[in-house]
């Protein structure tokens, strides 16, 4: 058995009852339930509709978000999370870059490295060298001034606490960043990587080993084993080409507004929903959704 589940972004489009119907009508489903009205809903079937991807195209012209996956184990016991342009609607260093007047340089290694078309930790190694001399106060001014959360990140990371799920902020990003979401977001611990600072300045190097694509695995194979439970009951989110592999390995893996390399190798693709797409893809109604 499988669940179909379709959504739009609860800001700006709107999920028509007919479409739902229509849909569900031609995937033989069976009756649709509404998560949120005109938001999310969705509907069983028996088998995996062969010409899922075709409907999702055509819905994607709609701005409307498709997900096929099994009906048995939706809801998970653990959210592993990226936090740069996914927990965050900025790239940390992006903003720090800006401050250091290196942003545009900055910005073009970090959209390629994302895209997967340079090697992670040598492009973290270049970006990082260019914040050399960066006064350590301007990290504490990029946080408050800079740095906005995700829309539904606070709904998604107290929904599922409150279902005692755990929950791992893991970023090929910075500590001093990490630490502050994560404590503001609720996050049970945090993985990132270290800036080095001499004087109060950035000394333009970032402490090894690098966190990149393999130590956000190694993290999902620590904590998954730590508390007992399988790959399986995890549900990972990010956008970036280091992402791939906990997306890869864990139950669900969702690709967030991610880059069009990232997006074509997830089953999972939100490109119009908010973090609250998470919730619904596991069968949360909006009713369910903890107060924050």
């Amino acid at each position: 058995m499988f669940v179909v589940t379709l959504l739009s972004n609860p800001d700006t489009s709107r999920l028509e009852p007919s479409l739902v119907d229509s849909l569900r009508n031609a995937w033989g489903g069976g009756d649709a339930i509404w998560l949120c009205p005109d938001v999310a809903a969705e509907f069983a079937v028996a088998t995996q509709p062969d010409n899922q991807w075709q409907v999702w195209d055509e819905l994607q012209k709609m701005q409307i978000d498709l997900v096929v996956q099994p009906a048995e184990g939706r809801r998970k016991k653990m959210l592993l999370a990226d936090m740069d342009s996914t927990m965050i609607q900025q790239e940390c260093i992006d903003e720090l870059a800006d401050e250091a007047g290196v942003g545009d340089r900055v910005k073009d290694i970090t959209a390629r490295a994302m895209n997967g078309e340079l090697d992670f930790e040598g492009a973290l190694t270049e970006r990082v060298g260019l914040l050399a001399g960066l006064d350590e106060a301007v990290i504490a001014k990029v946080l408050e001034t800079r740095i906005t959360l995700m829309p539904g990140g606070p709904v998604l990371l107290a929904t599922m606490r409150a279902k005692a799920a755990y929950a791992a902020l893991v970023s090929g990003g910075f500590t001093a960043f990490t630490g502050a979401v994560a404590a503001q977001l609720g996050f049970d611990e945090n993985r990132a990587n270290t800036l080095l600072t001499a004087d109060g300045k950035l000394t333009g190097e970032v402490q090894h080993p690098i966190l990149g694509r393999a130590a956000k695995i190694e993290a999902l194979e620590q904590i998954t084993a730590r508390l007992g439970i399988a790959e399986a009951d995890v549900i990972a989110v990010g956008d970036g080409a280091n992402d791939l592999g906990m997306l890869g390995r864990a139950g669900t893996g969702v690709a967030l507004h991610a880059k069009p390399s990232v997006a074509a190798e997830c089953d999972v693709r939100i490109n119009f929903g908010d973090l609250t797409a998470l919730l619904y893809l596991q069968g949360y109604a909006q009713d369910e959704f903890a107060a924050v």
